[in-house]
């Protein structure tokens, strides 16, 4: 069974919306590691540390789509 390869799509339009997904998804871990600082229940801070690693992945995948970014401007780019 052959699996169809979707090619990522790094138009230019596809780039302002991956910068925007981006910087949306900065601010939510970093919404989720103040909560999870305030969070003492052990079940609830592994979940946490979850969703975050989940998103850092998906970060990582929109910095290898387009690489020609540097990290300044990821960084610029999340504010």
């Amino acid at each position: 069974m052959l699996m169809d390869i979707k090619e990522e799509d790094t138009s230019e339009e596809s780039k302002q919306k991956h910068i925007l997904y981006y910087k949306s998804l900065t601010k939510i871990i970093s919404d989720i590691q103040k909560e999870k600082s305030q969070e003492f229940e052990p079940a609830i801070k592994s979940h946490l540390d979850s969703r975050i690693e989940a998103m850092e992945k998906d970060r990582e995948r929109i910095r290898d789509m387009f690489p020609d970014i540097k990290t300044e401007e990821w960084n610029d780019n999340a504010k």
